[in-house]
């Protein structure tokens, strides 16, 4: 995501913008929006996608909370039929400037219970759109299953003869070709 002018869904919040008692700010997307990103994702369709973000801080170290909800299309990975799916994530980012000294720990963090490093604040601003994308991203399946179906593996081999089974029955018959 580096060039952002391409980037099919962006919402710019200026952070000196925020107020003391912080700033929602939701990001709705258009059908054009929704279509160019669901193309960028390798989505069949995304009927909805909203993000629900609280801002708070300063100009130099933001926490933005909230969630990202979606409505989307996904395409199943055994049957390859296309069928309705829902996202839903969690969000909490840290934003600071990247010019800020970091504080050193004074005893050994807990990785589960600590937030990661902060994101940079790039020119002061934050894109809440691409936030909002990148949730996305990390809420879909991998491997995405319609409800109902399953993968039913047939190996060819009739019964419940095993493989050492099989291999029996060739060393059987290439020992009784030797008397």
């Amino acid at each position: 995501m580096t060039d952002t002018e391409s980037f099919p869904l962006q919402r710019v919040f200026n952070v000196a913008d925020l107020k003391p008692e912080g700033v929602d700010f939701t990001v709705e997307t258009t059908p054009e929006e929704r279509a160019a990103l669901a193309a960028f994702l390798d989505l069949p369709a995304i009927h909805a996608l909203t993000g629900a973000f609280h801002l708070s801080g300063n100009d130099r170290r933001v926490t933005v909370r909230g969630d990202v909800r979606a409505a989307i299309v996904q395409t199943c990975t055994v049957s390859l039929e296309p069928f309705d799916a829902s996202v839903h994530e969690e969000v909490e980012v840290m934003f600071a400037d990247p010019e800020l000294p970091q504080a050193e720990p004074r005893e050994p963090r807990d990785p589960e219970s600590e937030l990661d490093a902060p994101d940079d604040l790039i020119d002061g601003q934050i894109d809440l759109g691409a936030l909002t994308a990148e949730f996305l991203a990390l809420g879909l399946d991998p491997y995405p299953r319609k409800p109902g179906v399953e993968f039913l593996y047939d190996d060819g081999v009739a019964g419940n003869e095993s493989p050492f089974a099989a291999l029996s029955g060739l060393k059987q018959a290439v020992s009784g070709n030797k008397e």
